[in-house]
């Protein structure tokens, strides 16, 4: 079937090289990440861009990459951080606190802190290491693995969150994470006692990866706010927001999205993106390499329910494709104690589960056992279920969920 974008669309990227052939076919292929390398960033000039470049309204920047190759991009300077300060504006939850100058603190991977110290400086007469963004981020974490948080470095990131929260006449401050993160920091906060030392947020946003539903009730059940999921990438900006009840709405301005089946029958569905949101490298059919399912199983958008991972992390089974999502919610069915989880393929008929808990006891044998037959049931592997008091984190300093070896 053939696809054409809008009118106005077309209009965005007639004079773009690596459209050319599609419009004089009358049809856009998905976009590939290797068809975007490929001659760039010839296959992106045009006599705009090479004065936005020239002019500094335009620059090349890297994906994070944090789990896959990285990708070089031609975007305007901040482009992702605009997209996130205006979707924290228009928030519905957020907004409100945002308007009246709450700051942004961020606790998520020391790559993003390193990323930080790394812009700043660039900056005239910035401190070295200096982990203020702008005027209303600051970036908390400085070490690889949460888990190895010390007392000190829990403390000292406590003292740097009230001193952002004294900006506001009430107190109030944003806290931006990753799930695990601010789960390693509730479990060390609680084993020390320091929580009259944490000022309550006034919301909380998730976005970095995938957050398991244990976590993500884990913190719930710790801070009396809105709890907030935002899914995007790098060179897309912010697509969906989740609101205060976990349901995700469309926030796709300059944007269309369309889902394809992975498998028949699946229910997982591959994201198709169309953005004109970076005027100077609109992505037509682009496929991000992110997977969701519906509410119905079906192909409409309007019914996402959950951001269920990424598909070159699929696990392919006998039945179909396995996500990430879905091992997730088989753990949570179990036993809402696991905390993190990795699941091992030792050979093509066996796997074991390592699994960590918020409160360090292993599961029962019972829950063992019942683990051990949904998680075989779903891979199609007999499962070994194992209770570590670790998991440690990757180089990207986030976890990975599905391995093709033991790292012990």
């Amino acid at each position: 079937m053939k696809r054409l974008p809008s009118a106005d669309v077309l209009d965005k990227v007639r004079d773009i090289p690596i459209y050319r052939a599609s419009i004089e076919r009358g049809h856009f292929p998905i976009l590939e990440k290797p068809e975007i390398a490929r001659g760039f960033p010839d296959n992106w000039m045009t006599p705009t861009l090479a004065r936005a470049l020239e002019a500094g309204e335009a620059e090349f920047v890297l994906s994070t990459g944090t789990n896959h190759a990285r990708m070089q991009l031609i975007r305007p300077p901040y482009f992702l951080l605009r997209s996130y300060y205006r979707l924290w504006s228009e928030h519905p939850d957020l907004g409100t606190s945002w308007h009246e100058g709450a700051r942004r603190v961020s606790l998520t991977t020391v790559l993003a802190t390193e990323h930080v110290a790394r812009v700043n400086a660039r900056k005239p007469g910035t401190t070295p290491g200096e982990r203020w963004l702008d005027d209303r981020t600051l970036y908390l974490n400085r070490r690889l693995d949460p888990a190895d948080w010390d007392r000190d470095e829990v403390e000292r990131m406590l003292t740097e969150i009230r001193e952002a929260a004294t900006a506001h006449p009430d107190g109030a401050y944003l806290l931006d994470c990753s799930g695990y993160h601010l789960a390693h920091l509730v479990r060390k906060v609680s084993a020390w006692g320091l929580w009259s030392d944490f000022p309550r947020p006034a919301g909380i946003v998730h976005a970095y990866e995938y957050t398991p539903s244990n976590v993500r009730a884990h913190l719930r059940a710790h801070f009396d706010c809105p709890v907030v999921d935002l899914f995007g990438s790098t060179e897309l900006g912010y697509l969906f927001y989740s609101d205060a009840e976990g349901r995700y709405q469309p926030y796709l301005r300059d944007m269309s999205v369309e889902l394809i089946p992975v498998e028949p029958g699946s229910g997982i569905h591959s994201l198709i993106v169309t953005s004109t949101r970076n005027p100077y490298m609109p992505l037509i059919r682009y496929r991000s390499g992110d997977c969701v399912r519906t509410r119905d199983g079906s192909a409409d958008p309007e019914r996402i329910v959950s951001f269920c991972g990424r598909e070159k992390e699929l696990l392919r089974t006998p039945d179909g494709p396995v996500s990430q999502a879905d091992l997730d919610a088989r753990i949570a069915g179990v036993c809402t104690r696991v905390f993190l989880h990795q699941l091992h393929l030792i050979d093509e008929d066996r796997c074991r589960l390592a699994y960590t808990t918020f409160d360090d006891a292993p599961l029962t044998a019972g829950e063992t056992a019942e683990l051990a037959a949904s998680v075989a049931a779903l891979t199609g592997r007999a499962c070994q279920v194992e209770h570590r008091t670790a998991i440690p984190v990757g180089r990207s300093g986030k976890y990975a969920w599905l391995t093709a070896h033991d790292p012990s």
